[in-house]
């Protein structure tokens, strides 16, 4: 995610169905296989960000990117996981997003339509946030973007791993009582998006930044506290996303995924800088895990970029997944 020290198809990603389902899924497969997804609209090139350390393997084409993204309603079929009614109701955003610390004024909201990005990401709650006083942010904010065009993306940056790489998020480590603690900050999460007028149906984003996913120990309490997440932001009527970087969250909950764990996040948004703004071919992830339209790639961070005479320094993101719903 930005630098907060200055960030299944339908039926697959989650869970193993039922051999009835699996059955029936397969015959629909044969019918119409999966189309591969589209690239995603991105800024023009900038220089890229220095590739983080825990990135390093990195090994992804860079791709060209096209017109600006476009939102609509998905009308999708049942999960296995999330209830049809929430995906129902989830609004789904294709194209190119920046994330940024400190949510930005309006006036630069309204510039920044003059360039490729069509969404935004926004730090809406959570006790790990680098920027925890957003100084714009607000129920008014939000309906003023949505209505200049853009789509939010909203990210709970909460309680981190015990084996939080980072230095500056060893103070918001999650406690060995993670599961209570994963639930407890799911309904904070969910309170604090109804209060932003965010509506059910909407994504919320976990931000789960880099750990060591290899100390046993330590993964089975990471991954405690974001199922439990899960369970209460599904609970309450939310998609779950998860934000992590490919080498450490991203991959741990693939292997979730291929263990048959449930409760994991029903949208992925992977960290791989410097590998171009593809969704596909990502190496932590199986080809059909979390497809189609629910992955997000953050494949630049810390760029400076100005549009309309205004500069941030923001994240590059290519989206094809749920984005916040802010209208009834």
């Amino acid at each position: 995610m930005y630098s907060l020290t200055s960030t299944r198809p339908w039926y697959l990603g989650i869970v193993t169905p039922p051999l009835a389902v699996a059955t029936t899924l397969a015959a629909l497969l044969t019918l119409s296989p999966t189309a591969s997804a589209a690239p995603a609209p991105g800024a023009t090139t900038a220089a890229t960000a220095p590739e983080a350390s825990w990135d390093a393997e990195a090994a992804e084409s860079a791709e060209s990117v096209g017109a600006t993204g476009v939102a609509e309603a998905v009308a999708a079929p049942a999960d296995t996981v999330d209830s049809p009614a929430v995906l129902a109701r989830a609004v789904h955003f294709k194209g190119a997003a920046f994330d940024t610390c400190q949510a930005p004024p309006l006036t630069t909201m309204k510039a920044w339509r003059s360039s490729s990005y069509g969404g935004v990401g926004v730090y809406f709650a959570g006790r790990g946030r680098g920027c925890p006083n957003q100084h714009h942010l607000s129920r008014s904010w939000l309906a003023s973007v949505h209505g200049m065009g853009w789509r939010v993306l909203p990210i709970f940056v909460g309680s981190q791993s015990p084996c939080v790489r980072s230095a500056a998020k060893q103070k918001v480590r999650m406690s060995s009582g993670s599961a209570a603690q994963g639930r407890s900050e799911g309904r904070q999460a969910a309170e604090a998006a109804g209060k932003l007028g965010i509506h059910p149906g909407s994504a919320l984003y976990l931000d789960m930044e880099a750990y060591d996913a290899n100390n046993a120990g330590c993964a089975r309490t990471t991954l405690a506290f974001v199922r439990a997440w899960n369970r209460e932001v599904r609970g309450q009527g939310y998609l779950p996303g998860f934000y992590s970087s490919a080498a450490s969250g991203v991959r741990h909950m693939e292997q979730a995924r291929r263990a048959g764990q449930s409760d994991l996040p029903s949208v992925m948004w992977f960290a791989r800088w410097g590998s171009g703004p593809s969704l596909n071919g990502e190496p932590s992830l199986h080809a059909d895990a979390w497809r189609p339209h629910r992955r997000i790639h953050q494949y630049a961070g810390n760029v400076t970029e100005t549009h309309g005479g205004r500069r941030l320094v923001v994240d590059r993101n290519t989206v094809d997944a749920p984005v916040a719903r802010l209208q009834p």
